[in-house]
């Protein structure tokens, strides 16, 4: 976040699928000094063990919103519609389908008015039509788009791509362009779990043994449902190596996430995947990153 010069003054932080916050609490340790920053912690649970009170830094302010990130519009908080912060949206232990509602909700609920043109309305959702209505209300993006800044950046940490659903995939005009539709799309789906799964004994030792208070919490409010995920119904098991359904599972996680980056690229961001982590710490270690290209960035008008 550094690198890419997020971490600044003026911003508000949302943290999707907040949990307990800890990223949030990190990401404010790591400001230090920096003045006049907000948080917003998205998450649809009751959460327990929360560090909302370990914040000592009193130039934070943090706020907590308990909604489905699809029923989620930016530009109706309140404080980011009187503020009119630059946001950064952050994100882990954000499971599959939770990272496409949350890039849904930063690009097109929340950036839809800065640019002067209407594109398309997002796939509806059930009981959901947020986004259409800021997408199709072109009187009212005239009025604000001067007001409205981009996203100013997307830094999420992405896993669990066996969760992903067809329905919210922001990377479906891609699957369409290659000849790939939600058939292919749900197998896809359901070898990803290979890229992890596949080393289920030797991750489970390693887990019991170098277990700690703060990781069983973290398992607490991350869903460890890979050792489920396949077993029993694995026709292929026993053809494939290991090592072969893991390299397998990779390229569809990296499939999957490719449809994201083309996802932002259209909509005038520079995406790229990387890794932030090495395996032997986590094997869910792919980070997504994403700037607005500077053809986004609105200039300054001289009167």
């Amino acid at each position: 976040m550094e690198k890419l010069h997020l971490l600044g003054p003026g911003r508000c932080f949302v943290e999707f699928g907040a949990g307990r916050g800890k990223l949030s609490h990190w990401v404010d340790v790591a400001l230090q000094n920096v003045e006049n920053v907000q948080f917003l912690l998205v998450e649809r649970a009751t959460t327990r063990f929360k560090v909302d009170g370990k914040h000592k830094r009193r130039d934070s302010i943090f706020e907590r919103l308990q909604v489905d990130i699809q029923h989620l519009c930016l530009k109706k908080v309140p404080v980011l519609k009187k503020k009119k912060l630059p946001v950064v949206g952050i994100g882990k232990h954000l499971c599959g389908a939770a990272t496409d509602l949350a890039l849904r909700c930063l690009v097109e609920s929340y950036t839809a008015c800065c640019d002067g043109e209407n594109e398309h309305p997002a796939p509806k959702r059930p009981r959901t039509d947020m986004t259409e209505v800021v997408s199709n209300n072109s009187a009212d993006n005239e009025g604000n788009k001067d007001n409205c800044k981009p996203v100013a950046g997307i830094v999420i940490a992405l896993c669990c791509h066996h969760k992903c659903d067809w329905t919210h995939y922001v990377g479906r005009e891609f699957f369409k362009s290659v000849g790939l539709g939600p058939v292919e799309f749900h197998y896809f789906q359901r070898m990803s779990s290979w890229a992890t799964c596949g080393l289920r004994e030797t991750t489970t030792k390693a887990s019991t043994s170098e277990e700690s208070e703060d990781q069983t919490n973290d398992t607490e409010e991350h869903e460890q449902t890979l050792s489920k995920t396949e077993s029993g119904s694995d026709t292929l098991q026993g053809i494939l190596t290991v090592e072969e359904r893991k390299e397998i599972g990779c390229l569809c996680k990296l499939l999957i996430d490719h449809g994201r980056i083309e996802y932002l690229q259209q909509r005038g961001y520079k995406a790229v995947l990387q890794y932030y982590i090495e395996s032997a710490v986590s094997l869910e270690n792919v980070l997504l990153t994403a700037v607005p290209s500077p053809s986004l960035i609105p200039k300054p008008t001289h009167v």
